[in-house]
């Protein structure tokens, strides 16, 4: 059957119904849930390096309190709903670009100012939105059938399925409070270690540790096994190969090993040697693995920026007559997209001080013209890769890398070496960033009201509210985690935004270790070579191995849960539980987290919490015995639920 003869697609909300949409409590709803779950995932990207899509647990909250306004007479309709699910997503994919980038400028010794923070995430959001919207029809419409966006299909069934979304909503609420509680108990009250480890004998300096994390933990279970043991074996790589073979080698040096100036390899423990060679050599893997995932995904990008192309010719050509339209395909009228993109444009060339030190107005078009077009373009990209591997897949790193890359020439070849031009293009690449993160999130969400029979215009400017009602609050979240822990430090490593202050200074200052660097160039490639994803094993040489082994933890988890199903719809009920369970873990603990952080903001000092000195050598067992408990809660909750559901006809 050729795609002319089939049956046009029918919403679940015709066309020529017109329920309520855009109401103050929807929107109300959505910015509350998207701070709460966009201050979680910043700060589970300043601690892991890693962010999840927050699209199905606050789909699954918004049924939630629906349910009650319905229970307490308030009149609510399916679509409302959904704009609070759009509006509510939108602050974490902001949360996202923001914590890839901005932290460097604080690490560098330049903190830009909580209006300057807001602006470029504002610019950011906006513009991924408003690059979003000419591409809808083809991706949404003439596309559907081919590309799944599973995050935008799941959603939808989530805000369908309202008679089962009292227990969903369940599971993610009982995540986050046993998520909050884990979190209190090892980082604010300190009962027990939030880090385990010992040495290995034989190999010098070898060590092994686990961070006692439920976040983590949940997050190896929603990225599944696959991938949680291809990170860790990056992590093994590290601290098992690459730094006792760095201890071998140096043990008779007399010299420090740049870029290390003072202390000799024989003189470093493991954790020194992981800081100042192994992290070069991640960095380069990372930076590698970036890019060859973006040149994979090459033929896609120019593929989809042609057929954009394409579409917004056709559009631009073609009468709009939106009275004659259908409900559910008006999109804002592109007059205003084009506007509001050349004035968010103008702004950036005309406001002062945006890029930093940037006088120069000459410059700050340059580079408002450079953040225009790469936005476009990776906006045009991100659009529909997400709609093929979803949003956690999304190569958000390689995009950033490639644009600061880019930025970074450019500065360096009009001969802005040194801070001035550091600091522009990381900002310039912090806007590019966001823009390309939350055409994403936009996407999915915009192919969960396609699905529903949304009014896109609806979305897209529930999209653009909710971009303006999130940046401030993930701003001022980021800013509040620097001043009561430090990025760079062990609390609060922020690898991604470290990995950024790398690529630039690497072009800037054009002082890098390249043969540390080169190492791990070789290792992505060798890892592509032997048909791994090159940028997770990349990640997990990256990061410390304490990071990757709850990841890998909650991966076999999964796994073992799914092979011991007695069917396939078994299966499905425990992924998808465990799914909601981990995501509730998330936010949970990062939420916990943000507070213990505005406590120490408020205090001007870290909780020093009762402590584990009271458990002396038994400490470490307790915290594995407390990590143990929180596996089975989880094996309970998964097992139950599938249970339950096997037995529902």
């Amino acid at each position: 059957m050729s795609d002319r003869d089939q049956p046009e697609f029918q919403p679940y909300v015709p066309a020529g119904e017109s329920p309520v949409e855009m109401s103050l409590k929807a929107l109300v709803i959505g910015v509350v849930f998207g701070a709460l779950f966009g201050a979680a995932n910043a700060y589970l990207g300043l601690v892991a390096g890693l962010t999840i899509s927050t699209s199905i647990p606050i789909a699954v909250m918004t049924v939630a309190a629906f349910g009650l306004l319905k229970k307490l007479g308030a009149r609510t309709s399916i679509l409302e709903a959904n704009l609070t699910q759009t509006v509510g997503s939108a602050s974490s994919s902001v949360a996202s670009g923001v914590i890839f980038t901005l932290p460097a400028l604080f690490m560098w010794g330049f903190p830009p100012a909580l209006l300057q923070m807001v602006a470029l995430a504002t610019i950011g959001g906006l513009l991924g939105v408003l690059f979003m919207v000419p591409l809808r029809p083809y991706l949404m419409e003439q596309e559907h059938g081919r590309l799944p966006y599973p995050e935008g299909t799941a959603c939808a069934e989530v805000l369908k399925a309202t008679e089962t979304g009292g227990a969903r909503a369940h599971t993610v609420f009982l995540g986050l409070g046993v998520g909050a509680v884990f979190k209190a108990l090892t980082d604010l009250a300190r009962v027990v270690p939030n880090k385990v480890g010992l040495d290995l004998p034989l190999l010098p300096q070898a060590h092994v540790a686990s961070k006692v994390s439920a976040a983590l933990f949940g997050v190896g279970y929603i990225l599944g096994p696959r991938v949680a043991s291809i990170m860790v074996g990056g992590g093994l790589l590290s601290s098992l190969v690459l730094i006792p073979a760095i201890a071998i080698w140096g043990a008779d040096r007399a010299e420090p090993l740049y870029p290390e100036t003072v202390l000799r390899i024989a003189e470093m423990d493991h954790g020194e040697l992981w800081t100042k060679y192994v992290r070069y050599i991640g960095a380069g893997a990372v930076a590698a693995g970036g890019i060859i995932t973006l040149a994979r995904s090459l033929p896609t990008m120019i593929q989809s920026f042609r057929v954009g192309a394409a579409q917004l010719r056709e559009r631009v050509g073609a009468a709009e007559g939106a009275a004659a339209v259908e409900r559910t395909r008006r999109d804002l009228p592109l007059t205003v997209v084009g506007a509001g993109a050349l004035v968010l444009i103008a702004v950036m060339a005309v406001v002062p001080h945006l890029f930093g030190a940037l006088e120069s107005a000459g410059l700050r078009v340059a580079a408002a013209l450079c953040i225009g077009i790469c936005s476009f373009f990776f906006v045009t990209v991100s659009s529909r890769i997400v709609g093929l591997v979803g949003v956690t897949s999304n190569p958000t790193s390689g995009m950033t890398i490639a644009s600061l890359l880019f930025t970074a020439l450019v500065f360096l070849l009009l001969g802005f070496s040194g801070d001035v031009g550091k600091v522009a293009a990381l900002s310039v690449g912090c806007v590019i960033a966001i823009a390309a993160s939350i055409a994403g999130d936009t996407s999915q969400d915009l192919k969960t009201g396609f699905l529903l029979g949304a009014t896109p215009r609806v979305q897209q400017v529930g999209e653009l509210l909710g971009v303006l009602g999130s940046t401030a609050a993930v701003c001022w979240t980021v800013r509040m985690l620097d001043a009561s822990m430090g990025f760079g430090s062990a609390d609060l490593p922020a690898p991604q935004a470290t990995l950024m202050k790398v690529v630039v200074e690497g072009v800037i200052d054009q002082n890098l270790p390249w043969g540390l660097i080169g190492i791990g160039v070789a290792i992505a490639v060798l890892a592509e070579l032997a048909r791994l994803p090159s940028l997770a094993f990349a990640v997990g040489v990256y990061l410390p191995v304490s990071t990757m082994v709850p990841v890998f933890l909650g991966g076999m988890l999964r796994m073992l849960l799914e092979r011991g199903a007695a069917t396939s719809e078994q299966a499905e009920t425990r992924r998808e539980r465990g799914t909601l369970f981990g995501s509730g873990l998330v936010g949970g603990a990062g939420l916990a987290g943000v507070a213990i952080a505005g406590t120490a903001y408020a205090l001007g000092e870290k909780p020093a919490g009762i402590g584990y000195a009271w458990a002396g050598s038994l400490a470490g067992p307790l915290a594995v015995l407390l990590f143990g408990g929180l596996v089975a809660l989880f094996l309970w909750t998964c097992t139950a639920g599938s249970d339950r559901g096997a037995r529902r006809p």
